[in-house]
């Protein structure tokens, strides 16, 4: 029977190619899984799709609604994830291998959908930073800005990880509002197009948010322009292949890659055989090269050593070596599966040795190791091989990458060698310290620092906490200078921000306003006669605001304050000492009080719409107040934002005291959930509560 022909979606519908194709094998048995063609696919149809159907539909939603969209993608994708591991199997991968990849990847998608609705406005539009005053009086400021490019986002990815792979870069491309094209790589498409197909029947996305070429690439960048952006993950060859493009280069497209590096590992001096830290270094330098068979562009490749620990090292990573089982994914008390294809198999071997004609091999032999439950020669299986390479002049383990369960061992003396050695990989994803010495950590992270994207510094004390040297986060950059490509993905907001548009606006207090939505000192302010907090979501708007005061302050007070308190700090109760100190010149108020008489004069007490005080942010004391000064205090609506399906949303206001003379001793942002309508809808008292 012959085997099915993998289709693309391409402007709305799924394609298939009139040729046979090409066909992809299983990793594990060597039988054709599927056949893979992109002849005839109108990649223009591709880029129009994208551009006039799927980035208007997503920009017309807020981040709050792109992120809800995740959040019951990423749910849905997690409760059918059983067929994708059963799938995940045929290209090597364990289920321990899918749970990186797959669950990995949903879980990505449902971490850009917490931070969205977290950190992100219910809005389409991004405020970067303070805003600057440009001019003395006052009216003329400037903003920054991020709005959604209007391209389309197009993913070139590896074969080791096809789920989490392209997840990782669609999760923050569509909550920027950027739709997203996604090019697996062939050996295991298969995967991520099963993912792509759930993803489009769940019917939850806007059309053209998400299509998929299945087959070769030729022509896509051709037609990119420069609102577009590229994103990918291979080999420091093919990026910098990609990176000079003529398209990329004419028209400045952002080009983002993720390369494959070499990554180190480091074992402090203080790491001898009877400490946490040995252990911890040995068990993850065995993980690296054994998780998805060492085939992670973020696998150890240079393991360094204190030179008297180098032996001690390599024995007790032969003997856990010893103990990993080769074979098909699905066989009992297998380990460590195959590598994606038999192609690949040959590269690591090609790759091998060059590796040891500097260096020795000391575990593992790839002529001869036994395989569980498959065919050894039908497979592309290989077994975990450890090498010893006591010259430091050579450069094959700084330069050869063996893209697969193979690692090599170095040995150092002293923090700036270690340094030194690893900047040798000309750039890595990763590195990793494994010591309790904190003063050697302090000095390889600052040293090694420019050489890395990522940093883990492991001991006994986060051991149980750490998520492994090889395991990029949603929320931290994953990336890294030099061969490894010189970008950054994923990096929590960052990641979205980079397909994003920084725009900086300068205007009027006014017009800043309206355009950014967020209140401006110096815009309107307005004072109807009803007191704001008697305003609900669906009644307030930004710029309402109130005034209050005077109300004097006392010495009685302060000290009535102090006592309640506890807090009798010498400025307050020692006029003398109060009276030395340059700052001052006499006892003053506590700012505390300040800010909790200026909440006495502007909260309105009756029950209504503003149902909870939850913060304070930027709080700055800036003029003393002395006893006998009258404070006034003024609250501006500053910003609105509601909360999804919740029956109350957030409300920013803006807080300034000032004195008799006008001027300010306190600023702050005052924080509320306040209710949608009021009185609340019925039921509406526990969806706010």
């Amino acid at each position: 029977m012959t085997a099915p022909l993998l289709q693309s979606y391409v402007a709305g519908r799924w394609y298939s190619a009139p040729d046979e194709g090409t066909p992809i094998a299983d990793a594990v048995t060597g039988e054709t899984v599927t056949r893979i063609s992109s002849t005839g696919l109108d990649v223009p149809a591709m880029l129009g799709h994208a551009r006039s159907v799927g980035g208007p539909a997503l920009r017309e939603l807020t981040f709050h609604q792109r992120a809800g969209l995740l959040k019951q993608l990423g749910l849905r994708l997690m409760a059918g994830k059983d067929a994708f591991y059963a799938l995940s199997r045929r290209t090597g991968a364990t289920d321990r291998d899918s749970a990186v990849d797959v669950d990995g990847g949903f879980g990505t998608v449902l971490s850009y959908a917490s931070k969205g609705r977290r950190e992100l406005p219910d809005d389409t539009v991004v405020l970067d930073g303070a805003v600057e005053p440009l001019g003395r009086g006052g009216t003329f400021v400037g903003q920054h800005l991020y709005t959604p490019v209007r391209g389309v986002a197009v993913q070139i990815n590896a074969f080791n990880f096809p789920v989490w792979g392209f997840l990782e870069k669609f999760a923050p491309a569509f909550l920027a509002g950027v739709p997203t094209i996604v090019k697996p790589a062939s050996q295991t498409a298969y995967l991520a197009e099963a993912v792509v197909r759930e993803i489009i029947e769940s019917g939850l996305l806007p059309e053209g948010s998400l299509q998929l070429l299945a087959g070769s690439a030729a022509g896509l960048l051709d037609g990119l322009a420069g609102q577009d952006l590229v994103f990918f993950t291979g080999s420091a060859a093919t990026a910098r292949k990609l990176r000079s493009h003529p398209a990329v280069v004419a028209d400045s497209v952002r080009f983002n890659a993720e390369a494959d590096s070499l990554n180190c590992s480091v074992l402090g001096p203080d790491g001898t055989p009877d400490t946490p830290e040995f252990d911890l270094f040995v068990e993850q330098l065995v993980a690296e090269m054994t998780v998805k068979a060492g085939q992670k562009c973020t696998a150890i490749r240079r393991a360094f050593v204190p030179r008297p620990l180098v032996d001690d090292v390599i024995e007790a990573t032969r003997a856990r070596l010893a103990e990993v089982v080769v074979g098909a994914p699905d066989a009992e008390g297998v380990q460590m599966g195959a590598l994606a294809s038999l192609d690949q198999r040959e590269e690591v071997l090609r790759s091998l040795k060059a590796l040891r004609g500097v260096a020795e091999l000391v575990v593992g032999d790839p002529e001869h190791f036994e395989v569980v439950g498959a065919d050894r020669d039908r497979g592309a299986f290989l077994p975990p091989m450890l090498l010893r390479c006591d010259d430091l002049a050579a450069a094959e383990p700084h330069d050869v990458e063996a893209f697969g369960p193979v690692s090599t061992v170095l040995p150092y003396d002293g923090v700036a060698q270690a340094v030194e050695l690893a900047a040798r990989g000309q750039g890595s994803l990763v590195g990793s310290v494994v010591t309790h010495d904190r003063e050697f950590a302090r000095g390889f992270v600052l040293g090694a620092a420019h050489a890395h994207g990522r940093i883990l510094v492991l001991d006994r004390d986060d051991a149980k906490e750490n998520t492994g040297h090889g395991s990029p986060l949603p929320v931290l950059v994953h990336g890294g200078p030099g061969r490894a490509g010189g970008g950054e993905e994923l990096g929590g907001i960052r990641g979205v921000l980079h397909h994003m548009q920084r725009t900086a606006v300068q205007a009027s207090p006014d017009q800043l306003t309206a355009i950014g939505g967020r209140w401006v000192t110096g815009a309107e302010r307005r004072d109807d006669g009803v007191h704001p907090f008697r305003k609900s979501l669906a009644e307030l708007r930004i710029g309402d605001s109130i005034t209050a005061g005077p109300r004097p302050i006392t010495l009685a007070d302060i000290e009535h304050f102090a006592e309640f308190t506890g807090d009798t700090f010498y400025a307050h109760m020692d006029e003398e000492a109060a009276r030395a100190n340059p700052l001052f010149g006499g006892r003053v108020a506590h700012g505390y009080l300040i800010v909790s008489w200026a909440a006495g004069l502007f909260v309105d007490p009756a029950p209504g719409p503003v149902l909870a005080n939850y913060g304070v942010d930027n709080l700055r004391f800036l003029t003393p107040v002395k006893p006998g000064e009258e404070l006034t205090v003024t609250l501006t609506c500053k910003q609105i934002s509601p909360r999804g399906g919740a029956e109350h949303g957030e409300v920013r206001w803006d807080a300034v005291v000032v004195d008799g003379e006008g001027r300010p001793v306190a600023t702050y942002d005052v924080l509320t959930m306040v209710a949608k309508t009021w009185p609340p809808a019925e039921g509406g008292a526990d969806a706010a509560g």
